[in-house]
């Protein structure tokens, strides 16, 4: 553990809706100068949340504010609850190694407690990992198999069948055109039923 740099400690809860079916994690949010919002995926240079627009309302730019210079939090939790989804992330303390928001100079000191989490979502079936990192640090904490981008593995939480989904990075570092990446968001979002 570097010790050197300070330990962050998540400064968003899990947003977990009881009718969660669907439970999708990263690894951790950016530094709080780079958020457009209070919420999940809140770097207006993410595309999580205009992959969702194009797919779900046929329109990347949907769950952006009149401005376009930041994301609706109060309409995408409202999206969410609606259609059953949760968000979280998979580290609860990490240690930034350079001052930027890339994944591969984290450290986790913590990660979340998958157990806890999916004893909340009763009706969750399927839960999607957004990157490698985020990947990484949920199989140190859950017995399962990773699968390839795009596809899924199973588990079982107490006698539960769980898909295993592991999704490209919604940020713009990772190089695919937006089209691609939401045509894989698209395939998972079906096998979760919320299409």
């Amino acid at each position: 553990m570097n010790y050197s740099r300070p330990i962050e400690r998540h400064p968003l809860g899990f947003f977990l809706p009881e009718n969660a079916r669907l439970l999708m994690l990263g690894s951790f949010p950016p530094k709080r100068e780079r958020w457009s919002m209070e919420f999940y995926y809140p770097n207006i240079q993410n595309d999580m949340w205009r992959i969702v627009g194009s797919i779900f309302f046929d329109n990347k730019n949907h769950f952006l504010t009149s401005g376009g210079k930041a994301f609706d939090a109060g309409k995408i939790k409202t999206f969410c609850r609606e259609k059953g989804i949760a968000l979280g992330d998979t580290a609860v303390e990490i240690i930034r190694l350079q001052d930027n928001a890339s994944d591969k100079f984290l450290e986790v000191v913590t990660p979340f407690d998958p157990n806890d989490i999916l004893m909340r979502l009763p009706e969750c079936r399927t839960v999607t990992v957004t990157g490698q990192k985020a990947m990484d640090t949920l199989l140190g904490v859950l017995a399962a198999k990773e699968p390839e981008v795009g596809h899924y593995t199973e588990f079982f939480f107490r006698n539960r069948p769980v898909r295993l989904f592991r999704m490209p990075s919604t940020s713009r570092a990772y190089p695919k055109p937006l089209e691609e990446k939401a045509a894989i968001y698209r395939r998972m979002f079906l096998a979760a039923g919320l299409l």
